[in-house]
């Protein structure tokens, strides 16, 4: 009898200790993709991923695409069952080495000597996940997560950036199945050393004609006037933000304690929270920061419901006073980057009512 795909992951992080289950399994004349999830040693709740039988391809497929997610969200693999859809050693989340340069925060009025200097330039800040994605020069191409651990990268952003000449590392935000780059870090040659003007150019010539549905470089505006206009016409379309860079800037990794070469504009805010329990007999969760409730979010029909211990991305408008609840807040999704060790109101640097940012 022919073995069928089947994977046990685990993961194990601060007080989150669970585990999933995912196996194709035959049903009729056709095939099914069943998982079960829960803390290590408590009952495990059940599902399937497919409503009805379907091919064996399909079910590998599907099969597939599920395991990546869950690896990409930080579980790894702690046993594997026969079949050809058992996922590789390169898909186990392993740290990649690379970093990406993180950006410190400014307000309305610090934003005004961006806007008026000529060697900064100005973009959308994107509201997804961070990405990094890299091409070897043998061909073999690879995401990385903002810490820098392998991560999913939907199948259409990789065919866009793998046909790509030559070998490369550039930096973006995935937003829903598009991904749109905004820095250059190394062709055949390291690019880090040289000027953001010059990796900008770079990654337009190389990139800027692949233009499709899953990939674009993000546009760059110059000039006070033309910035000033930008960043208007984001903030009243309800975008996120907008970020400026430093031109004459050389690349550097992590965020700086203060400043830096690249600042982000925010018009909302966001924040990243524990899931601490499912409200029962309602399609929203309770959210958790340092421990403590911060408030409940509803989950979207186009979202899955987030598992108890996982961390979640959040916008809201203000947080109403110190242990209180995130005021209008809206579900994002989930963070695969983001330990529940970061969740804290000091960490994020959450925004109460009438202040500012509360000091890091």
């Amino acid at each position: 009898m022919e073995q069928l795909p089947s994977v046990a992951l685990e993961y194990r992080e601060g007080a989150s200790d669970k585990v999933y289950r995912a196996a194709v399994e035959q049903s009729g004349d056709g095939y099914v993709v069943n998982f079960a999830y829960g803390r290590r040693g408590s009952a495990l709740n059940t599902g399937t991923k497919t409503a009805s039988p379907v091919s064996l391809a399909d079910a590998e497929s599907v099969y597939t695409k599920l395991v990546r997610s869950k690896i990409a969200k930080g579980y790894t693999v702690s046993g594997t069952g026969g079949g050809s859809a058992i996922p590789t050693a390169d898909d186990a989340g392993r740290d990649t080495g690379l970093r990406p340069q993180l950006l410190n925060p400014v307000d309305a009025a610090g934003a005004e000597a961006f806007l008026a200097d000529d060697g900064w330039c100005a973009q959308e800040k994107f509201d997804g996940r961070r990405m990094l994605l890299v091409k070897g020069s043998g061909g073999a191409f690879a995401a990385a997560n903002r810490k820098g651990r392998l991560a999913a990268c939907p199948e259409a952003v990789r065919a866009a950036a793998a046909a790509a000449p030559g070998p490369f590392v550039i930096d973006g935000e995935l937003v829903g199945e598009k991904y749109h780059a905004f820095d250059l870090l190394a062709t055949a040659d390291d690019r880090r050393g040289t000027t953001y003007a010059d990796r900008l150019a770079e990654l337009e010539a190389r990139f800027g004609a692949i233009g499709c549905a899953a990939f674009a470089v993000a546009p760059a505006v110059f000039g006070a006037s033309a910035k000033k206009a930008f960043v208007e016409g984001l903030r009243a379309a309800g975008r996120e933000g907008a970020v400026f860079k430093d031109l004459r800037a050389r690349w550097s990794e992590g965020r700086p304690a203060s400043g830096g070469p690249a600042l982000k504009l925010k018009f909302w805010e966001t924040c990243s929270c524990v899931v601490l329990r499912a409200n029962a007999g309602k399609r929203s969760v309770e959210l958790g920061l340092g421990g403590r409730p911060a408030g409940n979010v509803t989950i979207p029909p186009n979202y899955g419901m987030p598992e108890p211990g996982r961390v979640v991305e959040i916008r809201y408008l203000y947080v109403t006073g110190p242990g209180g609840a995130l005021y209008q807040p809206v579900y994002l999704g989930e963070r695969d980057d983001v330990g529940p060790e970061e969740c804290t109101a000091e960490a994020q640097r959450l925004k109460y009512k009438g202040c500012d940012r509360a000091a890091a």
